[in-house]
């Protein structure tokens, strides 16, 4: 059975302007270019990985929120297993931010096609 949120976490990473999912090592990650924004967890588990700095230490405060592994938390990235109950505009909002790190400036300027709301 599929984690609530995995469908409506990779549609908006795969929304997301000239953004691509690839699988190295096996693993499924979204890019823009040749860069990572997002690394994604199994489908039924939910979990995902990003690069935050205005929200990191937010992100942090919650249990389900932990620095990434092989030495990515140094740079900021987080790994996050949100509860089924936990909530989707946030995490949206946080590879949004986590996209905007690591694109090109041409694209990481461009205004998201959905906005996000509190």
């Amino acid at each position: 059975m599929s984690h609530p949120l995995a469908a409506p976490i990779r549609a908006f990473a795969a929304a997301l302007p000239e953004a691509w999912e690839d699988h190295p090592w096996g693993d499924s990650v979204y890019k823009v270019g040749k860069k990572i924004f997002m690394f994604l967890g199994a489908p039924d588990e939910g979990g995902f990985g990003v690069k935050l700095r205005d929200s990191h230490d937010d992100a942090m405060s919650f249990d389900w929120v932990k620095p990434s592994s092989y030495g990515l938390g140094r740079s900021g990235w987080v790994s996050c297993s949100p509860p089924a109950d936990a909530p989707l505009d946030m995490m949206l909002a946080w590879i949004e931010e986590s996209y905007r790190l690591v694109a090109p400036k041409r694209l990481a300027a461009l205004p998201s096609e959905e906005p996000i709301s509190d």
